[in-house]
């Protein structure tokens, strides 16, 4: 007897078009798509499209997609960090008083500020979690506590706002390589040798190129993307932070541990920002009460430009990566096209919100949902 195949009713076939028009990057590709192609309307002749135009827009972008990273990771595990941005400034302070103030090794000053920020970031989530408080209330409390000590330590014992001297501490050392220096140089040497990108005709620098290497910050920034991507969609681990922030009492009864979920994602939430803080400090050579301000939002709206949901259970780490990319191109090409540079917040809203409807509306129309 031929063996009749049956079909379980509770399959449905999803064609190709409609699985990709359910994507939660749908958004941010279009955002993408659309602000290049403004940009290389209005500002093709800049200089923005060369190297050095690419170059600083790429950084800038990087900066965003390494916090965008923990937050987008956060936000599908079904919780927010605001402390983000006070995060980067306390650990880039932490790093000047240990390396200059203190005369530790600059590898120990980062490493210990590392696991300060990790710590603290698992304090975060402990609360959270504990008390069931909502991380939107704990976090704020964590962003003013966090500025607060990021004001009062350098004045305490420098008596000022802004500590120098981290490029020369720093000076040589392994670690501070990894976050402050560059790779690839002998390319854009010979790039610039055969006259792909442009060199310094003048001065000290002649026969240089422009750009002379890829800054750590943007390798981070990939590094970071690639591991969020396949922890998210190729792990066990992956499938538990969606449950944790679909459905946290579901993702219980089913045997997921959901408070460890949870109080991981704040501890690698504070893991991106202080990988940004290490970054800034190396290339600026110092650190300023002020780093960081604001950047908790900035994450979040890269986040949600990327197609994550605010409620959880939602999102990716490449739409995330897409909307910091969103952020870097518009913040740079608006100078480039010689826009009013506070225009750039207008953009920003705009884009954020035409996003945020159209990744609504597709999903709607595809779901279902009302």
């Amino acid at each position: 007897m031929a063996e009749t195949s049956q079909i379980d009713e509770r399959i449905k076939d999803i064609s190709p078009l409609r699985r990709a028009l359910i994507r939660p990057e749908l958004g941010g590709i279009v955002g993408t798509v659309a602000v290049f192609t403004l940009f290389l309307l209005f500002a093709l002749d800049s200089g923005m499209f060369n190297a050095q135009g690419i170059m600083n827009w790429s950084t800038v972008s990087a900066q965003f997609m390494i916090i965008a990273v923990g937050a987008c990771l956060l936000m599908i595990a079904g919780e927010f960090d605001l402390s983000v941005g006070s995060m980067i400034g306390f650990a880039g302070m932490m790093i000047a008083v240990f390396g200059v103030v203190l005369a530790w090794p600059m590898w120990l000053a980062i490493i210990v500020t590392f696991a300060i920020c990790v710590t603290l970031g698992a304090l975060n989530g402990w609360i959270v979690v504990r008390t069931g408080l909502p991380s939107f209330i704990v976090t704020l409390a964590f962003l003013f506590i966090l500025r607060g000590f990021t004001i009062y330590i350098p004045q305490t014992v420098e008596n000022k706002t802004i500590i120098g001297g981290i490029r020369d501490a720093a000076e040589g050392d392994w670690l501070a390589r990894i976050f402050g220096g560059k790779i690839g140089q002998p390319i854009f040497q010979w790039l610039g040798d055969t006259g792909v990108i442009a060199v310094f005709e003048r001065g000290s620098r002649a026969g240089q190129p422009v750009v002379d290497g890829v800054p750590m910050l943007i390798v981070w920034a990939i590094a970071l993307i690639i591991f969020g991507h396949v922890l998210l969609t190729r792990t066990r681990f992956g499938n538990w932070i969606f449950a944790a922030g679909g459905d946290a009492d579901a993702a219980r009864n089913s045997g997921v541990p959901v408070n460890r979920v949870k109080i991981l994602m704040f501890m690698f939430t504070a893991f991106c920002a202080t990988v940004l803080a290490v970054c800034q400090v190396m290339e600026f050579g110092s650190a300023g009460a002020d780093r960081g301000l604001l950047k908790e939002f900035e994450a979040i709206i890269a986040v949600v430009i990327g197609g994550a949901l605010l409620t959880g259970g939602y999102g990716s780490v490449i739409g995330a990566a897409l909307g910091a990319l969103i952020f870097g191109v518009v913040q740079q090409g608006l100078f480039f096209a010689g826009v009013e540079s506070s225009l750039f917040r207008v953009f920003l809203g705009v884009i954020l919100l035409f996003a945020v409807i159209l990744n609504t509306y597709i999903r709607r129309i595809i779901t279902g949902e009302r």
